[in-house]
């Protein structure tokens, strides 16, 4: 049985922890491993923080949205309406660029963010959402059917 949960908040850091708890609930009952419900919490958790981040950082109200879908695989993708250059723009400094004392928070979140997140997660993808401005992060983590 398919499922597809889908959840839309406002850019507020208090609705990061509802999205993971969210997460690993639809995860376990997808049929995630119990050793990497704690990469899945922590990957949403780091995809959110980041959509959040961006959208306050350029004043969006617009809604962060994170859908979860479970069929051969849980996947879970993180929807932002930022710039798209403010969404990848850290990623491409060097790092002892990323030690620079001039990068404000909010910056250093964003940019490191994905550096994390390629940690948490085997299969990671990035990319520019479809329509408007923004960018999608989708996670896969495989599932086993009981």
């Amino acid at each position: 049985m398919m499922a597809t949960v889908r959840l839309s908040f406002s850019p507020a850091p208090v609705h990061v922890r509802t999205a993971r708890l969210v997460g690993v609930a639809v995860a376990r009952r997808a049929g995630v491993a119990e050793e990497l419900l704690d990469e899945v919490r922590l990957a949403i958790g780091e995809a959110c923080t980041r959509a959040v981040t961006l959208h306050r950082q350029y004043g969006l109200t617009d809604l962060v949205t994170v859908e979860m879908s479970d069929s051969d695989s849980y996947t879970v993708r993180v929807i932002d309406h930022a710039p798209i250059e403010a969404s990848v723009g850290l990623t491409k400094l060097p790092p002892d660029e990323l030690a620079d004392e001039s990068l404000t928070d909010d910056a250093l979140t964003t940019g490191v963010g994905f550096a994390l997140l390629a940690g948490f997660v085997d299969d990671l993808q990035v990319r520019p959402v479809d329509d408007g401005p923004g960018t999608e992060v989708r996670m896969v983590w495989p599932v086993t059917r009981r």
